[in-house]
């Protein structure tokens, strides 16, 4: 019952895209990442690990958000997917879907899409059967 295995957020940032930077393409990351610029294109963190991404006032995304731990101040244009925790910030703008586990919004925060929440443990305990072979 108390033994939710959440792995920590990165308190370091490993990689900094800068105000003023444009990215063309998808951006396959892990550890910490913070976005001060633009990202057209998806953004996924290595899956298997814990990571944690920041974007900032000036940020934007457009494309796919998947990582662990994500705190949004600018805007991402699609759907966005936090398996751990997610904190919408005061100026956070989202235009999609927001898949989460843990949610937190701070007043100002916009989601233009659906808020859908995951449930980790049920899928923890989902049990594959095997069909039986017909007699």
């Amino acid at each position: 019952m108390f033994s939710k295995k959440h792995s920590k957020p990165q308190t370091r940032i490993d990689s900094l895209i800068g105000a003023g930077t444009t990215i063309e393409g998808d951006l396959n990351f892990s550890g910490g990442m913070r976005i001060d610029g633009q990202v057209n294109g998806n953004v996924i963190a290595a899956q298997g690990k814990p990571s944690t991404l920041v974007l900032s006032e000036q940020a934007r995304v457009n494309g796919e958000v998947n990582v662990t731990h994500l705190v949004i101040n600018g805007i991402i244009s699609g759907p966005v997917f936090a398996s751990e925790y997610m904190e919408l910030q005061s100026k956070a703008k989202v235009n999609g879907d927001v898949h989460y586990t843990t949610l937190e919004i701070q007043l100002g925060a916009i989601v233009e899409g659906r808020l859908i929440h995951t449930n980790t443990e049920a899928q923890d305990k989902v049990v594959a059967f095997k069909a039986s072979s017909g007699e």
